[in-house]
């Protein structure tokens, strides 16, 4: 049977479980005595057992079972959870991540076995390790346990002239449907005896909770041989081990333990039925999704993208007809589109909590690699953004997580010397303001040195010795150069210089910013400002000449008309305007652009555009309203030109660029 068209939902499931067992294992480290915590992790990976069995990663499996027995262990209170458990059952998680990894750039989990790990798994339950022969005992000591009712069964078969045969049966790794193999050899054997004895149970072995082996124990005249010989008979069976059960060899399972053994299954399962409960009362948002490929909700993005066009099309030839029916038909149309819009986009939103819940166990690794001791608090994990931002959105946050732990945050001894506590605190947090969606990194470490930064643009040559009138985001501004680093030390984590400047191209790629706020001693503030979308966005209109310019308004904090006699000019030619006290340095599109500029005019449009903190005036000839406007790529011949972000079509067929006001701000 071809798995392959199962391997993408494999794939997502796969992930979903490894999150969920870094997570939950995270929670377990704090509460070692949670019976709870280690019922959730155990179902994890189970689950994840079973699922890379089914689709035959037999290395997958195999480490996963090893990891299962550890938890089942601590379920049954045979096992303390201590740090030196933790660490193998993380490296064990890791394992499997990279497992994963391989699977989806290959489609297979490759060669290797990770005995290493399987044997220091089997090394806390005190089994020996792989490839080692189990310590050998004498047939005559040898006894096979059965409750009340099978021994009686077995002295009768032996009192009648019957043979008493056990055997252990191991189905192929890639064995699809163990339970229906598992029932072809009950059906099998019972052609040729009569089966006593089941491990698992009947029950089990039908809901297929059992690994690739179970045993049987049969009474038969028939030969062992000739029955071990029609069991392997039957497809999908690896390996039949056949013995003789003799007389002196049967003992009774002492009840005492039968019934603790019952009795903590029932525990077992008491617990999940209360999880579940709880889990059923309150309101999941996961019990009615579907998981829909990226790609078709792109296709979709691109149908409502067109339509929006054609109905900006729509609306301009209306114009020409002053018809009432008309005007409410595209009205209607627009109530229509809109509302279309607006779902679409809502589907294509998913919660930054898919980026974020890979960082705490991220944080733990580090603190322990750096010696530092720092909380990681997250705050915002629901707010909701595009598909296409948030894939995006994992590598500036490590680089500024890593940042905040290793430039940040100081060490305990330091801490406590400058009356800090001895714990860090990193925030991450997420929230929407307007159109935008803003993300926050913020510690409580020892701020940025701005005198130090200074000093290592001296001596990079980027800044000479008597420019000492900058200000302090022209300042922060260098540690976003490419290969400018404060470190002195080349380390594992930072001193290349590409940290900062890996984030500011990935956020400005994503049509979005960041700001800076440091306070010496006290901490340092990452504030990244990101669009909703990237697909369909509001925008204002603006023609220079003949040409036609959009500017998001998202940007825009607002338009003033300015006399020419306003408009001052400082050092060095820069022109500035004052609003409201408040100096606001201006530039006109069409030098920007590249055209003539118009010097007769006696009033000037001022569209004022901001980053972050940061205001720009831009003049422009003329306003043509605002509109939806879809962005179009401008493809790889033109994706160099840095003040354009884009391009859309317009309603009559015509195309307008579209500005990007990180780079108008410059």
């Amino acid at each position: 049977m071809d798995m392959s068209q199962y391997l993408g939902m494999f794939i997502e499931e796969a992930r979903d479980h490894i999150q969920s067992l870094n997570d939950n294992m995270l929670k377990l480290e704090e509460n070692p005595e949670d019976l709870q915590l280690v019922n959730e992790i155990f179902r994890s990976a189970h689950t994840l057992k079973g699922m890379a069995g089914t689709m035959g990663f037999v290395n997958m499996q195999k480490l996963t079972h090893a990891m299962e027995n550890v938890l089942a262990a601590a379920r049954d209170g045979k096992l303390k959870v201590n740090p030196n458990i933790m660490d193998v059952l993380f490296k064990t998680v890791d394992a499997l991540e990279a497992y994963l990894d391989v699977i989806v750039a290959t489609g297979t989990e490759g060669q290797e076995t990770n005995i290493q790990l399987v044997n220091a798994l089997n090394a806390i339950l005190g089994k020996p390790a792989e490839g080692m022969a189990l310590p050998s005992t004498s047939k005559a000591g040898k006894k096979y346990e059965y409750d009340e009712f099978v021994v009686r069964a077995i002295e009768r078969a032996w009192s009648q002239g019957f043979n008493v045969y056990k055997f252990d049966v191991e189905l192929d790794q890639n064995c699809l449907l163990k339970s229906a193999r598992a029932y072809l050899v009950f059906r099998t054997v019972e052609e040729l005896g009569e089966i006593i004895h089941s491990k698992p149970s009947v029950q089990d072995i039908e809901d297929e909770k059992f690994d690739f082996e179970f045993s049987i124990t049969v009474i038969s005249k028939q030969p062992i041989e000739k029955i071990r010989e029609r069991i392997l008979s039957i497809s999908e069976i690896r390996e039949v081990k056949a013995l003789e059960i003799k007389a002196g060899e049967v003992g009774r399972a002492e009840e005492k333990e039968e019934f603790e053994e019952v009795q903590q299954e029932s525990q077992v399962q008491e617990t999940v039925k209360v999880v579940r409960q709880s889990k059923q009362e309150a309101p999941q948002k996961t019990s009615k999704t579907v998981r829909v490929d990226i790609e078709r909700l792109d296709v979709l993005m691109n149908l409502v993208s067109e339509l929006i066009i054609i109905k900006s099309r729509i609306e301009g030839l209306a114009k020409k007809y002053n018809d009432r029916q008309y005007e409410e038909s595209i009205e209607y149309l627009e109530r229509i589109t809109t509302s279309l819009h607006d779902a679409v986009m809502k589907v294509r939103m998913v919660p930054v909590e898919r980026v974020f819940s890979r960082f705490p166990r991220m944080m733990r690794d580090l603190a322990r690699e750096l010696g530092k001791e720092f909380e990681l608090v997250m705050s915002g994990e629901d707010t909701e953004v595009d598909r296409t931002i948030v894939d995006e959105l994992g590598d500036p946050l490590i680089h500024l997580l890593r940042n905040a732990a290793d430039h940040g945050i100081e060490d305990p001894e330091e801490r406590v010397k400058n009356g800090k506590p001895r714990s860090g605190l990193i925030k991450l947090s997420a929230y929407h303001d307007g159109n935008n969606v803003v993300i926050e990194v913020e510690d409580d470490g020892k701020g940025i040195d701005l005198e130090k930064v200074k000093q290592k643009a001296i001596e990079k040559g980027l800044l000479k010795e008597d420019q000492i009138d900058l200000s302090d985001q022209e300042i922060i501004d260098f540690l976003f150069m490419p290969s400018f680093s404060t470190k002195d030390k080349v380390t594992n984590l930072s001193g290349r210089g590409v940290g900062l400047d890996v984030v500011k191209t990935k956020i400005e790629q994503l049509g979005g910013m960041v700001e800076v706020k440091t306070q010496k001693g006290k901490g340092t503030k990452f504030v990244i400002r990101l669009p909703l979308t990237l697909a369909i966005i509001q925008a204002l209109l603006v023609t220079v000449h003949d040409e036609i310019y959009a500017i998001p308004v998202a940007s825009i904090r607002e338009i003033v008309d300015v006399a020419k006699e306003d408009i001052k000019v400082v050092q060095k030619g820069k022109e500035i305007i004052m609003l409201r006290n408040q100096v606001i340095p201006i530039k006109h599109l069409h030098s920007i652009v590249g055209l003539e500029p118009v010097l007769d005019k006696k009033k000037f449009t001022v569209v004022i555009v901001r980053r972050g903190e940061k205001l720009t005036g831009i003049i422009v000839d003329r306003l043509l309203g605002q509109q939806d406007i879809v962005i179009k790529s401008l493809g790889k011949y033109l994706e160099g030109i840095t003040l354009i972000s884009g391009a859309t079509i317009l309603g009559d067929g015509s195309v307008a660029m579209i500005l990007d006001p990180n780079m108008l701000t410059v």
